[in-house]
């Protein structure tokens, strides 16, 4: 029995090691068997043919590497990588547009980037591996597609790495440009509130103006009788056209004293002078007072009223008709900031006074003085530094308007006062000719009636109804009206700017004969330029105990 079970002991053990040795003879073929087709395709790879002796088609894979599918995720992942340098070529190219680079050749290299991208995944032969199945990939198809993507991609990184300095620097520009914007965005701001705030400041009646002409009409009040020329005959020497005659409209009691103080105290004969004065209804009495206070040297003064020229009305006068009109009542007297301010550049044109026929009288000097010949207008602005009877002394030509004229260079010609793209103005006047200033303008009034000065006025004045022609004031009608007839003066008769330019030279403003503060900083006014203020100060009448009741100049 012992015998019986060693002997089928050892048969077991023979079967065990025989089966053993059968599973190592398949195991080592297999693994044989594997490594020549493994061989077979790196051969096939590295020589770029396929094994046509051994019966392998182009593109034929073994059994583990078909159920694996490496080709398939490949091709995936070069398609990702061709997607995604695409669309980051044309994300700089949009960026560089961003940037403002159109004229740049980056934009152009980057466009064409993402293009070629594009077209390489587009074509024919490419696009058949995305659509062929896993069975069917063309490998040697896939490495020729990958090599020209990784050419690309080595392009397009190649390009970003050079372009890198100047997007940055773009960048940089660009933000400083951004900030230049909001800079000058709150600059317009500041400049419309400014515009505003200086218009009030400029037109604003002084307290000491104000008690000033309440206390001159306090005078006038109860002295009556002192005052009132009503009933007496005018004197001869107003409507005497031998002597030197003056036109200042004014409603600032203080401004116009001083224009007749320096005129009168400059004059070598100033008994041969005549000032007429014209203001309104609500001033005269001030007015009276004012020039009845004093003598003046034996000059021969004329206080009226603008009612007093009855012609004066709104069936004559095209602006006060105009003025009736809603549209500009609410133009002048709109008084929202967000709205007064909508204009900047033609802010000043909302000043009050073009509301006023005073400003526009001007236009009437041959009617309100039928018996003269020649006339001085002079603003209240001005202050006069020499006798003017040299003015009558010249030859006008023929001419109406004798003024000094403003342009230099591009600065101050017809196109800047008038609206040049209205088919009217364009075929009358010229563009480029040259402006002249009102402050201190010599009429011959013969000449003016000759050529029916007011009349042209006028016609001009109804086609503007709509301010299509020009914007309020007075000078763009007077260049209008006056455009050929009038004679230029030398410019030392008339320095202007005194109320704005504070780079006026002392050397031309003493040689001038008339100093003119055109501009918002009036000489009357806090906000006057310092340097400038006493020219005009030293005709203010001081003694007068009016004038020192009020604190004037303090």
């Amino acid at each position: 029995m012992a015998t019986h079970r060693s002997s089928r002991s050892g048969v077991g053990v023979s079967f065990r090691v025989l089966g053993s040795a059968v599973s190592l003879a398949v195991f080592l073929c297999l693994t044989v068997s594997l490594l020549f087709t493994a061989h077979s395709h790196s051969t096939t790879d590295t020589h770029g043919f396929s094994n046509v002796g051994y019966g392998l088609g182009s593109g034929r894979r073994s059994v583990l590497a078909m159920k694996s599918d490496p080709l398939k995720s490949r091709l995936d992942q070069i398609r990702k990588q061709a997607d995604d340098h695409r669309s980051l070529a044309h994300a700089y190219a949009s960026y560089a547009r961003k940037l403002k680079l159109e004229n740049s050749k980056l934009v152009r290299v980057f466009a064409d980037l993402s293009r070629n991208y594009t077209d390489l995944i587009n074509k024919p032969s490419y696009r058949a591996l995305s659509e062929s199945d896993s069975l069917s990939i063309d490998e040697a198809t896939l490495r020729l597609f990958e090599k020209e993507v990784k050419e690309r991609i080595k392009v397009t990184r190649q390009v970003i790495a050079e372009a890198k300095e100047s997007f940055d620097n773009q960048l940089k520009i660009q933000k400083l440009k951004d900030t230049i914007f909001a800079v000058n965005e709150q600059l317009t701001k500041a400049k419309k509130q400014g515009a505003f705030s200086s218009l009030i400041a400029a037109k604003s009646i002084p307290k000491s103006l104000h008690c000033l002409a309440m206390r001159l009409m306090e005078e006038r009040i109860a002295h009556p009788e002192k005052y009132n020329d009503e009933g007496k005959p005018p004197l001869p020497e107003l409507e005497d056209p031998k002597l030197y005659h003056y036109a200042i409209f004014s409603d600032n009691v203080i401004a116009a004293s001083v224009v007749v103080n320096s005129a009168v105290k400059n004059a070598k004969e100033p008994w041969k002078h005549v000032f007429h004065v014209v203001t309104d209804k609500m001033n005269l009495g001030a007015m009276q007072v004012m020039f009845k206070l004093k003598d003046y040297n034996g000059a021969h003064i004329e206080v009226k009223a603008v009612e007093d020229y009855k012609f004066l009305n709104s069936s004559y006068v095209p602006v006060l008709k105009q003025l009736e009109s809603a549209n500009l009542q609410k133009f002048y007297f709109e008084n929202k900031l967000e709205n007064a301010t909508k204009d900047t550049t033609n802010m000043k044109f909302r000043n009050p006074k073009y509301l006023s026929i005073l400003n526009h009288l001007r236009f009437y000097l041959p009617e309100m003085y039928p018996k003269l010949h020649r006339i001085l207008f002079l603003d209240d602005d001005i202050v006069v530094q020499k006798d003017l009877t040299g003015l009558w002394k010249i030859d006008m030509d023929g001419k109406v308007n004798g003024a000094v004229e403003t342009c230099f260079g591009s600065f101050h010609r017809y196109a800047q006062y008038m609206n040049f793209s209205h088919p009217l103005i364009k075929e009358k006047f010229n563009p480029k000719a040259c402006a002249w200033a009102y402050g201190m303008n010599f009429f011959d009034l013969d000449a003016w009636r000759r050529e029916k000065c007011t009349e042209e006025y006028h016609y001009w004045q109804n086609l503007n109804e709509n301010r299509t022609l020009w914007k309020l004031g007075t000078l763009p009608p007077g260049l209008i009206t006056f455009y050929s007839t009038t004679k230029p003066l030398d410019k030392s008769w008339h320095v202007l700017g005194l109320g704005y330019n504070p780079s006026i030279s002392m050397d031309e403003i003493q040689s001038a004969a008339v100093v003119h503060f055109n501009g918002n900083m009036k000489p009357w006014l806090d906000i006057a330029m310092t340097q400038f203020k006493p020219l005009w100060t030293k005709h203010v009448d001081y003694e007068l105990e009016f004038v020192q009741a009020c604190n004037f100049g303090l």
